[in-house]
């Protein structure tokens, strides 16, 4: 092989070495900080992992907010009308969380089926909802939906 092909391919074998461990690096990286959204029926259903950053939001159910009188500590419920979910968040919860208003929480599942959030998003406004949170909402009506047509065919007997 000449002498100059050899130098090119070499320089082209390093590149593409390099090309890859940086491909690789940083597809392990943000693997590492990625956050997956689940709605309160996939963590009833245990589709969500256990001890690991993920996102999950729904509406906050009516009368379920508790406030710790002596600290920043809150419980409430989210739930997307099919299932709920218990929430814990320790902090300052923004200006329009409310009972009744769609919120997307960032923390992570413990074994006891309780969400430990980090961090608490409520909407913007009354005509904005997080797409995610549209979407788990329009899912869970829809089984709802299927739900009770297959009750109410049941329910006819002849």
């Amino acid at each position: 092989m000449h002498p100059i092909r050899k130098k090119r391919l070499t320089i082209v074998l390093f590149l593409l070495a390099g090309v890859s461990v940086a491909v690789g690096l940083t597809t392990y990286a943000l693997r590492q900080n990625i956050n997956l959204f689940y709605d309160p029926s996939q963590i009833a259903e245990g589709e969500a992992p256990v001890d690991v950053r993920i996102r999950a939001g729904g509406m906050v159910e009516e009368g379920s907010v508790l406030r710790d009188p002596e600290s920043l500590r809150v419980e409430f419920k989210v739930t997307d009308f099919t299932s709920s979910v218990l929430m814990e968040y320790t902090g300052i919860l923004p200006d329009l969380f409310a009972e009744g208003q769609g919120v997307v929480a960032m923390g992570r599942l413990d074994g006891n089926g309780r969400f430990v959030a980090d961090q608490v998003l409520a909407k913007h406004d009354e005509n904005y909802m997080s797409p995610e949170v549209n979407e788990a909402l329009e899912k869970a009506a829809g089984k709802r939906a299927a739900m009770s047509d297959a009750e109410s065919e049941s329910a006819v007997s002849y």
